[in-house]
């Protein structure tokens, strides 16, 4: 099934049920308020959101017959939505594809650690405030190097401590896109105190829709999800990634190595981090023919080939788009669509 949540005036907003072809929704209303509560208590209430799901579907698909329950559906409204979980218990984010940690370390003529081979990197975000879909997303200052970061994301039941790859898949409730703001000249600063992100990773954007795993059967292989993430920024497409196939750790993984030392509770966000696809040789040469998720992964390569960056972050006023496709062509989580503006 597919749920969002839409703006309300509150802090959790209110759950809506969204058809598969993202073209109708419903109100929640008398099984859940909003998207923890059904997190929480995931066994009784998803049957019952999957019902009115099913009964969405049915009256998507016949117009002429809507009856029961779906005679209250309305059109689904991307701009009225919040993001699906608008505040979180937690938001960590990994960095899953070792060809995006490659890439920047090459070209800052840095070697890759052994460990990052067996270990995934991680850090902890800020998760009480994120960013709806198609919400302006404001800075204070151009200089700071303002970055998109096309992602996908699992929100999570309760995991235990020391939970095994395997098992931690089991607790996988949602998976979503992310758009997880960087603000990259003020990383190395952050970086150099070696104490972890904290004002260079702003309020994280994620997509219209979260939906369960049985949305993505056919592109889901063990913790891995092989859609088409696109990236399009200021109109031109940028990236068209792979998710799946070139994903060093997959969510298993991530979410093991986030409950190593503590339990991780019903309402955590887990980010793959940047969606990053190796180059091919053509002609003996290197070319990134699947594109960027990220500016910075765009300067790497700009630096590796021709000794410097020529690609500039981003400015007020500039567009992003981020969505993810199936293997039949059709949106999965509807499209994170923003725009750069100046804190005012």
């Amino acid at each position: 099934m597919k749920l969002a949540t839409y703006k309300d005036g509150s802090r959790n907003g209110q759950l809506v049920v969204i058809s598969r072809d993202l073209k109708l929704a419903h109100y929640a209303t008398g099984i859940a308020e909003h998207m923890q509560q059904v997190l929480d208590d995931w066994n009784f209430i998803s049957p019952q959101l999957q019902d009115l799901y099913d009964s969405l579907n049915r009256a998507g698909s016949d117009s002429s017959s809507i009856a029961g329950i779906a005679r209250h559906a309305f059109p689904f409204d991307p701009k009225m939505c919040m993001a699906p979980l608008p505040r979180a218990h937690q938001w960590a984010d990994g960095s899953a594809y070792i060809n995006h940690v490659e890439l920047v370390r090459l070209a800052r003529n840095s070697e890759v650690p052994a460990n990052y081979y067996t270990e995934p990197l991680m850090y902890q975000g800020g998760s009480d405030d994120f960013l709806g879909p198609c919400d302006d997303v404001p800075f204070a200052d151009e200089a700071w190097g303002i970055d998109f970061e096309a992602e996908l994301a699992v929100i999570t039941g309760d995991v235990p401590m020391r939970c095994t790859p395997e098992r931690a898949l089991d607790g996988i409730r949602l998976i979503l896109l992310a758009n997880d703001w960087s603000l990259r000249h003020l990383v190395p600063d952050e970086l150099a105190k070696s104490f972890g992100f904290l004002q260079s990773k702003p309020a994280t954007a994620f997509s219209p829709v979260a939906v369960t795993l049985d949305e993505i059967a056919d592109a889901w292989d063990a913790g891995r999800a092989s859609l088409s993430v696109q990236s399009t920024w200021n109109g031109r497409k940028v990236g068209l990634c792979d998710a799946g196939k070139e994903m060093t750790f997959h969510f298993g993984q991530l979410i093991a190595h986030l409950c190593k030392t503590r339990n991780v509770r019903a309402g955590s966000i887990i980010g793959s981090g940047t969606i990053s696809n190796r180059a091919v040789e053509k002609n003996g040469k290197k070319d990134w023919v699947n594109g960027y998720s990220c500016i910075a992964e765009k300067r790497a390569i700009e630096t590796i080939l021709d000794g410097k960056p020529a690609t500039d972050y981003m400015k007020f006023g500039d567009t992003i788009r981020i969505e993810a496709k199936g293997r039949d062509g059709h949106s999965m989580f509807g499209a994170i669509e923003q725009k750069v503006v100046e804190l005012g």
